[in-house]
């Protein structure tokens, strides 16, 4: 279950940041809206480095499909998105 705590909470910042903990990140409110997250640089790193690998692994998807089919030219790219050239 997640920790929700408004803003003002943070006058004692020391009881939220006990709270703390992998699998565990405190989400701190502003004017009853979701704003702010603190989360354990552990599970920071695992999400950063499971979305770099998501990210990339795509990227080689997408290669692997421009080395089977073909690549796309510069201009086609921009005639298909109508960007002008570089000049």
């Amino acid at each position: 279950m997640p920790t929700i705590d408004k803003i003002s909470a943070l006058r004692n910042y020391q009881s939220v940041l006990d709270r703390v903990q992998p699998g565990n990140p405190v989400f701190l409110t502003k004017n009853g809206t979701g704003r702010y997250a603190i989360v354990d640089t552990a599970e920071y790193d695992f999400l950063y480095q499971a979305a770099f690998d998501k990210l990339f692994d795509q990227l080689d998807g997408y290669c692997a499909e421009a080395e089977r089919d073909g690549w796309i030219s510069e201009e086609a790219l921009r005639a298909r998105f109508g960007t002008p050239p570089n000049g």
